[in-house]
């Protein structure tokens, strides 16, 4: 007789389908343009708004339209071992991750009400602990908010240029069970990993889904997908506790 496997114990006691505590904190570096501390558990990433006057020189043909962009970074103790620090040779793993927050952003972004400005989101990890990505796209879209808020205040802008909230999380198959917002230990061991970013209004911005371990079939898809964005909607929820944006 096959003895039944024993129940997965997750981070936080927490169900197969539940996050792990989030917050977000907002306006926390004061020489930022806008910030926000985004908390996924263990995983903690800074994302800082800087506001600068014109635009890359390829986008100066796009009459009066600004520009997002992002830069993600892992500081050396953000992990167990030491990680060296990223200069002229950028890791190809950051490269990637801050192109999926630039473009994710720039998804809720009419960039032609902008003017010639360039907003970058400088996303560090403090602490990894699994997510790093998603929670660098969560946080990213508040310090994004404040900033173009505070262009509002200032008259720089007639009205925030946004059209919706954007967000992000993990989930995967880990031993045959299906699981949100993995942390480092899950991930680690995932059969099939899963990265999705979503808007408030439910449309779908990316999908990175892998077979680490083996593949997956289209019913477990849809099951993954359905389990983030259910999360998303929470996520988006949060951030607007922080910014009030749909107040």
């Amino acid at each position: 007789m096959t003895t039944p496997e024993a129940p997965r114990e997750r981070s936080y006691g927490r169900a197969a389908d539940q996050m792990r505590p989030i917050k977000l904190t907002n306006d926390i570096i004061k020489t930022a343009d806008g910030s926000c501390l985004a908390e996924f558990g263990d995983t903690r990433v800074l994302c800082c708004a800087t506001v600068e006057e014109g635009v890359p020189k390829w986008r100066r043909a796009s009459h009066g339209c600004g520009w997002v962009t992002a830069e993600y970074a892992m500081l050396p103790a953000s992990t167990a071992r030491r990680s060296k620090r990223e200069y002229g040779a950028r890791k190809g793993r950051s490269m990637e991750i801050e192109r999926l927050i630039g473009r994710s952003l720039r998804s809720v972004v009419r960039m032609e009400k902008m003017g010639e400005i360039t907003v970058t989101l400088d996303c560090d990890v403090i602490q990894a602990d699994g997510g790093t990505r998603t929670a660098s796209v969560t946080g990213a879209w508040v310090a994004l908010h404040d900033a173009l808020m505070g262009l509002v205040r200032a008259n720089k802008l007639n009205r925030l240029p946004l059209t919706g909230q954007v967000a992000a999380i993990s989930a995967g198959i880990v031993g045959g069970e299906a699981l949100l917002d993995l942390d480092y230990s899950e991930d680690s061991h995932a059969d099939v990993d899963l990265n999705l970013v979503g808007t408030d209004a439910g449309g779908i911005v990316e999908v990175q889904g892998t077979g680490e371990r083996s593949t997956f079939s289209r019913a477990q898809l849809d099951g993954l997908l359905d389990m983030g964005q259910a999360a998303i909607e929470r996520l988006v929820a949060i951030q607007n506790d922080v910014t009030g944006f749909r107040d």
